[in-house]
């Protein structure tokens, strides 16, 4: 069976959004966590939801769902600095391509990034210094600081593999790229299932 290329990001669905509070839900997936190298495959997803209540239930609506590889050739177009593959390279790479969203298609509406990385978040917002992924960091904690700018941001840690919809479609997304297989869509997808 031949797969799909899924170096390249993937955009799934978009569809307008209302007013009120944006949650993007981010994940990160990588198969061997364990002496990584920039050969290790990892991934990452970003799920944008509006009209959530934080509860976990899947009240909303998904305004997009978009995942990729993270990239650890300094020569490749969409480099953003990941030196290895990671768990914590996915994550950053989620918070990322989440911001790059932001800054494209938010007017200024108030964004909630829920993670199950708490490195993630605290590396994002600055209020951790980075000790290793370095680069990588640097440009997610630009990326905050320029979203910040235009709109209130915050991010708040979201238990994994708790039964949260939202973050269970990130993980599902995540860990289906990391696996060369394409994503359940989601009117067939049930939360828990990877």
């Amino acid at each position: 069976m031949r797969f799909q290329d899924y170096s390249a990001p993937r955009i799934i669905e978009v569809k307008s959004a209302s007013d009120g509070l944006l949650m993007a839900y981010i994940d990160g997936s990588c198969l061997e966590n364990k002496h990584v190298n920039a050969q290790t495959p990892a991934s990452w997803s970003v799920v944008i939801v509006t009209g959530d209540n934080e509860l976990g239930k899947g009240t909303g609506t998904i305004l997009t769902e978009f995942y990729g590889r993270v990239q650890t050739n300094p020569d490749a177009d969409d480099f953003i600095g990941a030196e290895v593959g990671s768990n914590n390279t996915g994550e950053l790479t989620a918070m990322a391509e989440a911001l790059r969203w932001l800054l494209k298609h938010n007017e200024e509406r108030e964004v909630l990034v829920r993670t199950d990385s708490t490195y993630a978040g605290n590396i994002a917002s600055g209020h951790w210094r980075a000790k290793a992924n370095l680069k990588l960091a640097s440009h997610v904690q630009a990326l905050w600081n320029e979203v910040s700018s235009i709109c209130e941001l915050k991010w708040k840690h979201v238990r994994a593999h708790k039964g949260h919809r939202w973050n269970e479609r990130a993980d599902h997304l995540a860990f289906r790229v990391l696996n060369e297989q394409e994503p359940i869509p989601f009117s067939f997808w049930k939360p828990g299932q990877r």
